[in-house]
Order: structure tokens, then C-alpha cells, then sequence
């Protein structure tokens, strides 16, 4: 059975740093992409950052670009999210993402499978 599970999440204030870890179980995903989304209070679930199976090829939401990192590391099959100069608009639940189908990094969240449980951020000013 497929697990996803996030970690990482809390209370920091703005201007803080934050590094989220998404570690998957049950089958590898090395040749899957992986992705980063949001959901906020109220708002529809955002795009946040996608990997390739490779690493090397990497997207960032507008909102995002410049401040966020998404990284993996198939061999612990696992996805990071280094996320630096965090504001209040930042504060969501984070949902960790895998994809069945795609190697190539994709930011509709229709392209992927499988989903953690999601992680709080809660950033204040």
C-alpha cells in the first residue's frame, strides 16, 4: 500500500525559514514526478513547486518563485521543500504529491495520484 507523509510543517514567523519533508513508502517512485501544493483557508488548492524524476528539471507557483526549493532524493524516496522569507500569505496546509504517470516535472495537480495528509504552515507577522 502507498503511504505519503509530510512533515515538517508549524508556527514560524515572517521572514523565518521552513523545510518540509515528504517521504513516501510502498513502491518507489524514481522514475515519477513529485510535487509541492497548498491550500489556505477558504481558497482553492494552489500549486506550489514540481521535480522530475531527475531532479533537474524543477517549477515553481508565481508566488513562490525565488523563495521556495523542491528537491528530491529518489533513493530515500523522498521530496523536499526548503522554504525561506516566509510571509503570512504562506500560512496553508502543504500536501506532498506523487504522480503515476508522468517523469517529467507537470504542475496540474490532475497529474498526480497520490497525496499525503497535508502539513500546517502557520506564518506570522
Amino acid at each position: 500500500q502507498v503511504q505519503v507523509v509530510e512533515s515538517g510543517g508549524g508556527s514560524v514567523q515572517a521572514g523565518d525559514s521552513l523545510r518540509l519533508t515528504c517521504v513516501t513508502s510502498g513502491r518507489s517512485f524514481r522514475t515519477k514526478a513529485m510535487a509541492w501544493f497548498r491550500q489556505a483557508p477558504g481558497k482553492e488548492r494552489e500549486f506550489v513547486a514540481t521535480v522530475s524524476y531527475s531532479g533537474l528539471t524543477t517549477w515553481y507557483g508565481d508566488s513562490v518563485e525565488g523563495r521556495f526549493i523542491i528537491s528530491r532524493d529518489s533513493a530515500k524516496n523522498s521530496t523536499y521543500l526548503q522554504k525561506n522569507n516566509l510571509t503570512p500569505s504562506d500560512t496553508a496546509v502543504y500536501y506532498c504529491s506523487v504522480s503515476d504517470t508522468h517523469s517529467n516535472a507537470v504542475r496540474e495537480s490532475t497529474a498526480y495520484h497520490y497525496w499525503g495528509p497535508g502539513t500546517q504552515v502557520t506564518v506570522s507577522s
